[in-house]
């Protein structure tokens, strides 16, 4: 696919819920979205009249996981580069039917505009909500979703041909609904740095694989380092520690930042909640807590209300990874974009 594309150009092909849409004719539409449109819509009216500005980029709000939030600036024309990796790499072609649900505020709904602008995607546009194919029979040839939107889409997603599925980690129960269909699924990875995903992965497959004009190392932490020069001119240096499998995938294995020295034992919650997390059907977490002895000791994080818990469900655990307490919060806090807020939380027991 060409790189001579910019972000000034709209696909002949581009439709939006139906209708084929020039430049100006999405202007129109923006301002008419921000004038009389849902709250939801009027995001998107904003972002289409930034993105036909004379500026060569828009500023864009990270999702505040492990910080506070902050403004970014992102290079349009790095965001163009973004869609074409993801059209090369999924396959996409013009005409090909999407549906378009997730926030645009969030980098990964604004790109799924960007993608439908550059590659001529046929978009139908709808309402951010959990359950978005709700008395929806249209045939899909890609969708993006949180995995909270794919789980009560399970039925529908007969009709959709390939997805992918970012934000947060999907459960094993999740996983296993997805493996029954004939959809392909992949996994994403990626931040509002990296412009949503650098990699993906089937459902099933342990590994990413990255995406093209990607390279991908580990600093002295483990941690992974990715060049991406038609993204960033700068290295990006992440928090997540992974095992790389040759030059073009790696395993993710867990945050950094996340990691537990229990008297001496580096141990990572990712993997020992990949572990629970079909045993446990409330959302949760594990993480370390000041103690005298071990320094930290591992505890177990539940959202709801105090039950008893099954020894039965720690047995595929090893030795240090069991908790050593288990604690109940009402009501986990959230990031705007929907991820455990684990550090506040923690600080609140």
């Amino acid at each position: 696919m060409t790189d001579t594309l910019t972000y000034q150009n709209v696909h002949n092909l581009f439709k939006l819920n139906g209708f084929h849409l020039n430049r100006n004719d999405l202007c129109r539409v923006a301002y008419s979205f921000i004038k009389e449109g849902e709250e939801f819509e009027k995001s998107v009216g904003d972002f289409i009249l930034d993105w036909f500005d004379n500026k060569s980029y828009i500023e864009i709000n990270t999702s505040g996981t492990t910080g506070t939030p902050k403004l970014i600036r992102v290079d349009k024309q790095a965001m163009v580069n973004s869609a074409i990796a993801t059209g090369d790499f999924f396959d996409l072609k013009p005409g090909d039917k999407a549906l378009h649900c997730l926030p645009t505020k969030f980098i990964a709904g604004k790109m799924m505009f960007v993608r439908s602008f550059i590659l001529g995607l046929d978009i139908d546009f709808v309402a951010p909500s959990s359950h978005p194919m709700l008395h929806n029979d249209s045939q899909y040839d890609f969708v993006a979703m949180v995995p909270l939107q794919a789980q009560n889409s399970l039925l529908e997603l007969k009709n959709v041909k390939k997805m992918i599925v970012g934000g947060v980690k999907m459960s094993k129960t999740l996983e296993k609904g997805l493996s029954k269909l004939k959809t392909k699924v992949y996994e994403t990875y990626g931040m509002t740095e990296t412009i949503t995903h650098i990699a993906a992965k089937k459902i099933g497959e342990n590994a990413f694989s990255i995406l093209p004009n990607i390279k991908i190392s580990q600093d002295d932490r483990n941690c992974l380092v990715i060049d991406a020069l038609k993204i960033s001119e700068e290295s990006i240096v992440t928090n997540d520690l992974v095992e790389l499998v040759g030059d073009n995938q790696f395993v993710f294995l867990g945050r950094i930042d996340n990691v537990i020295n229990s008297g001496g034992i580096k141990l990572i919650p990712e993997k020992i909640e990949d572990k629970l997390s079909d045993k446990i059907n409330s959302r949760f977490f594990v993480t370390g807590k000041e103690d005298a002895v071990l320094g930290e000791k591992l505890v177990l994080v539940i959202e709801g209300e105090p039950q008893t818990l099954d020894e039965s469900i720690f047995e595929d655990l090893d030795k240090y990874e069991k908790p050593k307490e288990v604690f109940y919060v009402a009501k986990f806090s959230e990031t705007e974009s929907g991820k455990i807020k684990r550090k506040e939380i923690v600080e609140s027991i």
